[in-house]
Formats: C-alpha cells, sequence, structure tokens
C-alpha cells in the first residue's frame, strides 16, 4: 500500500496546535492528582481531554476520507480496496474507544 502525503497536510498546523492544547490539559490533569483536588473535579476534566482526543481523531479522519481514500476509489483496483477497509477499520476503532 502507497502512503503519499498525508490527507491532513493543509490542516497540519491545526492539528498541532490541537494536541499542544490537549497536551495542556493532561499536564492540568497532572497537576490536579499531585494537589490531591476532588475526584469529580479531575473526572470532569478526564472528559473534556477524551472529548478534545475525539475530535483531533474525528478531525483527521475526516481528511483521511476526503483525501486518501477518496484518491484510492478514483484510482480503482486493489488499493481503493484497502483504503477502505483501513478506514472501516480506523471508524471501528474510535467507535470501541
Amino acid at each position: 500500500m502507497t502512503h503519499t502525503v498525508p490527507g491532513y497536510i493543509g490542516e497540519k498546523h491545526a492539528v498541532l496546535n490541537r494536541l499542544r492544547r490537549v497536551e495542556g490539559q493532561v499536564r492540568g490533569l497532572q497537576r490536579m492528582v499531585e494537589d490531591d483536588t476532588y475526584c469529580i473535579d479531575i473526572l470532569t476534566q478526564v472528559s473534556a481531554v477524551t472529548r478534545a482526543l475525539e475530535n483531533v481523531a474525528l478531525g483527521l479522519l475526516d481528511e483521511h476520507m476526503r483525501h486518501c481514500v477518496t484518491d484510492a476509489v478514483r484510482a480503482g483496483g486493489e488499493e481503493a480496496d484497502e483504503k477502505l477497509t483501513e478506514a472501516s477499520e480506523a471508524i471501528a476503532r474510535l467507535v470501541r474507544s
């Protein structure tokens, strides 16, 4: 299977910014635990971090579908089947997480 330019390349800066924000949220969670913050407050923040990561994942999946999968389907053949299977498996992983 050929991997060319990633579908998110036009959004790379925005994706990196979102991931850096998530990283900051996780560091904040660590501080909350170190400071013996109330459990429910920590759980609320865990939920926010989870949603933020899900949004990053959904954005990457959207770009993958619009770029990589669309190009492969246009080309047809075995690569189209591989890209569709790959996308389907990625969606299944996201649904399970």
